[in-house]
């Protein structure tokens, strides 16, 4: 099969691979659709904790059962799943209080072990979802989706509060359009007009801001009654952006971090506790979130189509990402395409 391998920071490369034996517990999966995400994006430069090379990239997954091991329910098998990507113990504290995104021993699919970018992925069938009435395209999407539902959850964002999500990548957007969905006030800050206006046309933004060239805080205030935000979110994987956003949380407050960065993060302490602020981070997502966004794609609440805005083959990967990668580029999702022709195995 074809496997397309990070071999270190801004190299990939095609290589053949035999197809993957099915382990008991496990599910072969033809790969059909691979979102690329900020986390593909960040190994490819270098810029990823938690990371070592070489790596098959690849987390935001969408595809078929092809195969299942003997303990596993033959049922399965040509079934349209997505891919939770996050391996958790079981065992932890932090699983044994049904916290199974952070993990003491958790492996993520594409960083801490080889992820789908390849024909094919063994998977253990626990972290298989069918989802008959949901496109590919959809699929490869709801892992990301269901990790600003996890943001907004962890937020406990409510009906009527003001939400201000700086950063409008597709994160962002997570958060932007499940915010919506529990009936809060959205705005998003973000460089890119291109973004803030995708934002507001394609997806509901109540207000969009300028990071540099708007006065955010006195633009918040103006929103919501001389207060500034409820709850905050930063998207952006920026420090600068990070310790700013600490500024737009109001009094009573609550400031989720959803990004990760190689870096300290620091406010002023007097302000902090004058605000009383709530300071949570926020890392990957449970069952719980990707049911979420399931639901609320299923019901018309989260748009995806709006956010595809560059295609590609998994052989053309390796020239294909670094112009992804470039900010000129315009990408806010990049969709990797599989034939189902070339996703076939002997059973």
């Amino acid at each position: 099969m074809q496997v397309v391998v990070c071999s270190k920071p801004g190299e990939m490369a095609v290589i053949d691979r035999p197809v993957p034996d099915c382990a008991p517990g496990e599910a072969l999966v033809a790969i059909r659709r691979i979102g690329i995400c900020g986390t593909d994006i960040h190994a490819f430069g270098s810029n990823q904790p938690y990371f070592a090379y070489p790596r098959v990239l690849g987390h935001e997954l969408s595809g078929e059962v092809v195969l299942t091991g003997d303990d596993v329910s033959p049922e399965l098998i040509g079934q349209p799943v997505y891919v939770i990507p996050y391996l958790h113990c079981g065992e932890c504290r932090a699983c044994r209080q049904g916290r199974t995104n952070c993990c003491q021993r958790l492996e993520v699919v594409g960083v801490h072990r080889d992820g789908g970018m390849a024909e094919w992925l063994n998977v253990p069938a626990s972290h298989l979802v069918p989802v008959p009435g949901l496109s590919a395209e959809a699929l490869a999407l709801v892992e990301c989706q269901a990790i600003g539902a996890h943001a907004v959850r962890r937020g406990q964002v409510e009906s009527d509060e003001l939400v201000v999500v700086v950063g409008a990548g597709p994160i962002g957007i997570g958060v932007l359009q499940v915010a919506r969905s529990r009936g809060a006030r959205v705005a998003m800050v973000d460089t890119n007009r291109d973004r803030l206006a995708l934002c507001r046309d394609a997806l509901g933004a109540d207000a969009v801001w300028h990071a540099v060239e708007d006065d955010v805080s006195a633009e918040i205030e103006a929103l919501n009654d001389g207060a500034l935000a409820d709850v905050v979110f930063d998207a952006t994987g920026n420090p600068e952006a990070m310790n700013r956003g600490f500024d737009f949380a109001g009094h009573g407050g609550r400031y989720v971090l959803v990004s990760v960065v190689k870096a300290d993060i620091s406010f002023s302490d007097p302000d902090f506790h004058r605000k009383e602020l709530t300071l949570l981070g926020s890392r990957n997502a449970t069952r719980e979130d990707f049911e979420t966004v399931t639901r609320l794609m299923a019901s018309g609440d989260i748009l995806t189509e709006p956010l595809i805005t560059h295609r590609g083959r998994l052989e053309e990967l390796p020239t294909l990402m670094p112009q992804w990668c470039a900010p000129a580029s315009g990408v806010i999702k990049a969709m990797v395409t599989l034939d189902a022709a070339t996703a076939e195995v002997e059973s």
